[in-house]
């Protein structure tokens, strides 16, 4: 006597899928998630510079506010953070256009290309800190 394929499905276990504990991360995996991580922070950190922009179209109290707030160390902190996502997230864009046209997509191509985006994007923001700070005119 044969069972039926319903029969014989129901009685066996199903397969689990794996969990991300079985994964070892890769500089590929994380900078994608990363890449995506920034993405949505730069929506908060766009709407600050609308928030500025429009402080700047009020009155002189108002912006006086708006710029004490980002003076703080709370926001050169928010702005420094901003300033790393906007160029994480440009430098994966890039990344991801150089494998759109097919090239560094070979294991260890790739991973290189991973990491030079976490260390192009930390030393393009330091950087442009200090050629802010230099413009500015100092450190106060």
């Amino acid at each position: 006597m044969s069972r039926s394929p319903a029969t014989h499905a129901q009685s066996r276990p199903r397969p689990l899928s794996p969990h991300l504990t079985v994964y070892r991360p890769k500089i590929t995996m994380t900078m994608s998630i990363v890449h995506r991580i920034t993405g949505g922070a730069l929506y908060f950190g766009t709407l600050l510079v609308a928030l500025w922009l429009i402080a700047a179209a009020g009155s002189r109290d108002t912006f006086d506010t708006v710029n004490w707030f980002f003076g703080t160390l709370i926001g050169r902190l928010i702005l420094f953070g901003y300033t790393w996502a906007l160029m994480q997230h440009m430098l994966g864009g890039i990344r991801h256009f150089i494998w759109d046209t097919g090239a560094a997509l070979d294991k260890h191509t790739a991973s290189k290309l991973g990491w030079a985006t976490l260390f192009g994007s930390i030393v393009l923001t330091v950087a442009i800190w200090i050629v802010g700070y230099m413009v500015r005119g100092g450190w106060a």
